[in-house]
This record gives structure tokens, C-alpha cells and sequence, in this order.
């Protein structure tokens, strides 16, 4: 069965939690014989980043071309907000256009998407061979065999463990060197599946009517990859073949791009090669061109919350760039995750920071963060040698830096919500007055300097009438340290620990207070907040804050982190179960935290 000439079939292959270590990608361990084929008769994208370095948020971009952190809670990690109705899907609006369209199998979109309402079929077996005689399909496949937990088992390697190269922001330990070099086994066998999956194609008739994509959710499953972002947790395969009577809608076959693009860009790249018209509120323009400006383009990331710790960061890549603001930075990238942790990389490279073995490179993971950072990626891949601040490359920062601030504004950021607000999502954000994003930059955006006169400002912002200015005052105030405390600031803490209505200003006022002065009762409020009657977003936010204190303040405590080490809520349990490990004094980095046989969430 075929399709008319104007109408292309699309194939698209994901492959998950997968980095491009390809040998089309220049990697030289790489066996990918079928996407480097793919590669030569088609368009490789140099620079593709995806929208967020963790499955779920990222899924949110990839169905419906909008950033996660447009609609909240979608920008966090498992959630299930709503979505608005008039934000359709990419295949609701390719089944309007006549396409039939499969997914196998995996969903995990991030908001109330209902998975069969979407496509035509979503399951293990769905496939385009399904279709109506003579309908165009557009067919999604995800190959979960590079997922993380591939780095969790005891496979053999396809790569000598001493032949690889460990990123310089890692020590060189065995267990480190045997994660990477298994990995490029489940990458061999990725490759194998594409294959088939096109084999299927010529057999049935169909490679010369239809467009291939393949891509991969976010990067890699190393440590400091997934859930960072940095280009390990960001950058992902991008490559898009089509068939002669398409071709003119790409460079020519075997054109590599060097330009930055989003992952963001694909659903509009999809409602446009079936021949529909882009809405407006998909945030990316289609990749569906022949020319690409690597001068202009940019790719935006970010995170928020992944799984049972809280941080957020926001990024923008060009070319050769990566600019990355922390707005908490006085939490370090090193926080303990019960999941990550199955990975022996994760476990080997804690044990090499407490016993004092790393130098100052490869224990900066554990320290707190810089306020920004910027990086040479043809100079540093690894991004390791922060530039910022350097007279240098001002203007490179400050172009960066313009971009992502115009970004923030442009896709109404509602990361600098609290978790459960109720003024979060797409709609209920942008409702008049009740989000007033622009003054919570003038707040927010001044958190990375890292300089103790913003101390004013920040104490100024906890007397506004709004709870998110509020609760960015508080949050500036303890990423001063002890210089947020001076003076009458710690007197102005205490008032809002006890008077304050809104908990999520209240957790970083107290955590200050606890912190820098010793007040213990700020200590027990924290703990009050953490109790099983808290709705989890804010037990979560104060397990954080209480992990961050002296474990010998929290100890008095116990009961209530051990009934959160036993709560229904995976990250809840999480969170309490680490805090737990510490107070007993019983934590090693062999703990274990995370809980596979009381998983009650999506495989990540």
C-alpha cells in the first residue's frame, strides 16, 4: 500500500534516555551500522538538546511543542497536571489530517493526557501495518533497551572498560569505566531494533514514501548526565531522512547542521510535513528547511524538581555555547537520589568524594553550585572550565544571558511557582495578576550573583503582596549563607517563620534561620511542615531543608522522618528514607533508598 507523493508516511524512532555516541557521531566504539546509514541519506543534526534532561517533562515537549515548564506541574519530574484542551497533541491533529497514528508504547507525558483518546492505537503492539488500506501513518516507536536501569545490571561489555574515555569531571574508577563500556552494548543493540524497524519498511513496500526521524527523549545515563544540564544530559541524536520525492524539504543527503536546535521543534516538524498548519502555541519552528542560521539559533533546557529533590536550573545552548543560570545555587548538584543511586557510577563516585580522594574538579559536584556558569564546548566538551565573569567572553554572557531572560518571559516560566500553587499551569498562571512573573525576576535573576548586598531586595520582597515574590525573597535569603542573617535580617526571618501563611515562603526562612543561627525552633517548624498531614510537594521542600542541617539538629526529630521513610508517596519515601540512613548514622553510598518492589510510578 502506498501514499501519495504529497502525503509522506512518518517513522519515528526514539530511543530512550539515549546520548548520541554513535559512529556517525564520531564516536569510536560506537557499532551502529544502521543510523550511521541512516545518517548518510539524511540530515545529522550536530546540536540537538532536548527540552529537559529526565524523561517525563521532556515527553511533555515532545507530544504536545510546549516547554514543561509552560504548564506546570508538567515541568516536574511524574506529575499529572492538566492540560488545556486547546493544546492538542501532534497526533490529534495528524488524525484530523487523515493520518493514522501508533505509538509503541511508552507514554509518560507529564500532564492528564489520556493515551488512547490521542492515537489510533498505543500499546506493545501497535503498528502502521494496522492502518486503513491507503492511509498515510505516522508510526512512534521507543526502544527502552538504552534506558537508565540498562547501567543498573551486570551485562558484558561490547567495549573494553581501559578503552574508554571517562568525562573529566569523573574519577576513573572501575566501576565508572565498566558502566560506560556496557552501555555501548545496549546502543549495538538500539541500533539492531532501528534496523529491523526498517527492514519492516522496505519489505512492506513503504522506504520510498516515507520520512524517518530518530531521536532520543533527553541524553545520556551516566553520572552528572540525566537530570543535569549540561550537553550530557541535554544533547541527544537528532537525524531525519526522507526518501527522494521528499528530499527537497531537507539539505541535501549526508548534510550535517551545526546550528542549536530543540526537540521542541518535532510536533511542529510533524503537523508540517503532513501538510497542516502549525498553531501558534507550539514554542518551536519546524525542522522541515533546507538552511539552518548556526549564528542565531538557540535550544533552551531546564529542571526542576527529579524525583525527591528540588533544584532549579535554567540553560541556553548556540552553536558553541552553554549558559546555564542556578537559582539554588547553595544546593549542590551531588544531592542524593534513591534511583540514580542503583547505579554503581553514582555509588563509586561518592565513595571516591568521602574518603577526600577527588580534586577540585571532580568533587565540585558535591559542592554548591556557581550562581552561572558558561561554557566553551569545543574547548571543554566536558564543561568543566567555567567562563563566566571572564572579561573575556562578557559578550558571549551577556548575549546568553539577554536570550534566556527574553525566553523565561516569552513561555510565562512557571518553574518559579511553588510545587501545588494554585495559581500553576497554563491558564491559571497567566490569569491577570496572578503570576507576576516579571517582578519575580526582579527578585529571581538576582540570586546568582551571589552578592550579599542583594540582601536588601530580598528581604524587601518577603513584605509583597504576592506569595511567589515572597517565597523568591526567602529563597535569596539562605543562598546568602551567613550573610543573610546579619543585622535585623535574622530577627525579620523569625517573623516570617511565625507569621508567614504561605509554608513554601516559610521552608526556606527556616532552613536559613536553622542553618546560620542555630534556632532550634525553626529546626521544629521544619518538621512540622514534613508531617504525613502536608500535601507531599511541601514535605518534599522541607525533607530538603531539614537534609541540608547539621543531622545531629534533626535527630530530636526521627519520628517524623521515619514516617516518611515509610509514606505512600515515592518521593516523599524517598527523601525520608536518606534523611533516615543519616540520622542513624547507618548511610553509605551503597544504601539502598529506592524501593523497586513499592514503585507505584511509571517506569522513568
Amino acid at each position: 500500500m502506498s501514499t501519495s507523493a504529497t502525503r509522506p508516511n512518518i517513522l519515528w524512532i526514539v530511543s530512550e534516555d539515549c546520548p548520541p555516541r554513535f559512529g556517525c557521531y564520531g564516536d569510536p566504539h560506537a557499532a551502529t551500522p544502521n543510523l550511521d546509514a541512516l545518517a548518510r541519506r539524511g540530515t545529522l543534526f550536530e546540536h540537538a538538546y532536548s527540552a529537559a534532561p529526565v524523561c517525563a517533562p521532556a515527553r511533555f515537549a515532545l507530544i504536545t511543542g510546549v516547554a514543561p515548564e509552560s504548564n506546570a506541574p508538567a515541568h516536574q519530574m511524574r506529575s499529572a497536571g492538566p492540560k488545556p484542551d486547546r493544546l492538542r497533541t501532534y497526533p490529534e491533529i495528524l488524525r484530523e489530517l487523515g493520518y493514522y497514528c501508533t505509538n509503541n508504547a511508552k507514554t509518560d507525558y507529564n500532564a492528564a493526557i489520556d493515551a488512547d483518546a490521542i492515537w489510533h492505537a498505543s500499546s506493545p503492539t501497535a503498528h502502521w501495518r494496522d492502518r486503513p488500506d491507503g492511509a498515510p501513518f505516522l508510526a512512534v516507536f521507543n526502544i527502552d533497551g538504552t534506558h537508565e536501569s540498562a547501567v543498573f545490571g551486570d551485562h558484558t561489555s561490547a567495549v573494553d572498560p581501559s578503552a574508554v574515555r571517562v568525562p573529566a569531571y569523573l574519577p576513573d574508577t572501575p566501576e565508572i569505566r565498566a558502566d560506560l563500556a556496557r552501555y555501548y552494548r545496549d546502543i549495538a543493540d538500539m541500533d539492531a531494533a532501528v534496523g529491523e524497524l526498517l527492514g519492516q519498511l522496505a519489505a512492506d513496500g513503504l522506504a520510498g514514501d516515507t520520512i524517518v526521524l530518530h531521536t532520543s527523549d533527553h541524553g545520556g545515563v551516566n553520572p552528572r548526565s540525566k537530570r543535569y544540564c549540561y550537553d550530557e544530559g541535554l544533547h541527544v541524536p537528532l537525524i531525519v531522512a526522507a526518501p527522494e520525492r521528499h528530499a527537497h524539504l531537507f539539505p541535501p543527503p549526508g548534510t550535517r547542521i551545526d546550528a542549536a536546535v530543540s526537540t521542541i521543534r518535532i510536533p511542529p516538524t510533524l503537523v508540517d510535513l503532513a501538510g497542516g498548519e502549525v498553531p501558534a502555541y507550539m514554542q518551536g519552528a519546524s525542522l522541515a528547511r533546507t538552511d539552518f542560521d548556526a549564528t542565531r539559533e538557540l535550544a533552551f533546557g531546564m529542571r526542576n524538581r527529579m524525583d525527591e529533590r528540588y533544584d532549579m536550573i535554567r540553560t541556553v545552548r548556540d552553536a558553541r555555547f552553554r549558559y546555564i543560570r542556578n537559582y539554588h545555587p547553595h544546593r549542590p548538584l551531588g544531592q542524593h537520589q534513591g534511583f540514580a543511586w542503583l547505579a554503581a557510577g553514582y555509588r563509586s563516585w561518592e565513595t571516591e568524594h568521602l574518603a577526600g580522594r577527588l580534586d577540585d574538579t571532580r568533587s565540585a559536584f558535591w559542592r554548591p553550585k556557581p550562581g552561572v556558569e558558561l561554557y566553551d564546548t569545543v574547548a571543554d566538551p566536558d564543561q568543566v572550565h567555567n567562563l563566566a565573569g571572564d572579561p573575556a567572553y562578557a559578550e558571549v554572557e551577556r548575549r546568553l544571558e539577554r536570550a534566556l531572560r527574553a525566553h523565561l518571559l516569552a513561555i510565562h516560566d512557571n518553574g518559579f511557582l511553588a510545587e501545588g500553587s494554585p495559581v500553576q499551569g497554563y491558564d491559571a498562571s497567566r490569569a491577570e495578576g496572578a503570576y507576576p512573573l516579571a517582578r519575580v525576576l526582579e527578585v529571581a535573576d538576582r540570586i546568582p550573583l551571589q552578592d550579599p548586598a542583594q540582601l536588601s531586595v530580598f528581604l524587601k520582597a518577603l513584605d509583597d503582596v504576592d506569595a511567589t515574590v515572597r517565597r523568591w525573597g526567602a529563597i535569596g535569603v539562605l543562598t546568602l549563607g551567613e550573610a543573610g542573617t546579619v543585622g535585623g535580617a535574622a530577627e525579620r526571618l523569625g517573623e516570617v517563620v511565625e507569621l508567614e501563611t504561605d509554608p513554601f515562603v516559610v521552608v526556606p526562612c527556616a532552613e536559613a534561620l536553622a542553618r546560620y543561627t542555630g534556632e532550634s525552633a525553626a529546626v521544629e517548624r521544619l518538621a512540622r511542615l514534613a508531617e504525613p498531614d502536608r500535601l507531599p510537594p511541601l514535605r518534599i521542600e522541607a525533607l530538603n531543608a531539614l537534609t541540608a542541617l547539621d543531622v545531629a539538629d534533626v535527630a530530636a526529630f526521627r519520628d517524623v522522618v521515619a514516617a516518611a521513610a515509610d509514606d505512600a508517596d515515592e518521593y516523599v519515601r524517598g527523601a525520608g528514607r536518606y534523611l533516615l540512613f543519616s540520622i542513624d548514622g547507618s548511610y553509605r553510598p551503597e544504601s539502598v533508598v529506592f524501593q523497586w518492589e513499592r514503585m507505584a510510578r511509571p517506569k522513568r
